[in-house]
């Protein structure tokens, strides 16, 4: 029978502890020569100024966000599944309604 830290015990063996030093260039040569320089002088874009679309968002956008990024997945589907409902529901009564374009044109004499 397993013990309740069967589990932990197992991932505990499959640790390592080797210290691997990559300043060698023997044990690591450099795959594609000038890589590591270039990364070396790339700025990680996404530290220095936020994406174009996530400029023009409001806190409330960004709150919206948040809010959504943390449910589950049940929880998104439900969510996913009234906004379509809610949807719907504006089509048929759009569809009720009088057409817009047909009050503004003018009357036939």
């Amino acid at each position: 029978m397993a013990s309740p830290n069967g589990g932990e015990d197992f991932e505990i063996s499959l640790l390592s502890f080797e210290k691997l030093d990559r300043a060698s260039p023997d044990l690591w040569p450099e795959q594609l020569p000038g890589v590591a320089e270039f990364a070396a002088t790339c700025k990680n874009p996404i530290a220095t100024s936020p994406p174009k679309w996530m400029a023009e968002l409001e806190s409330e956008d960004i709150e919206m966000l948040k809010e959504l990024g943390s449910l589950t997945t049940a929880n998104l589907m439900e969510k996913v599944k009234g906004l379509q409902n809610l949807a719907y529901q504006l089509g048929l009564e759009e569809s009720a309604g009088p057409d817009p374009l047909l009050t503004l044109l003018p009357l036939p004499v």
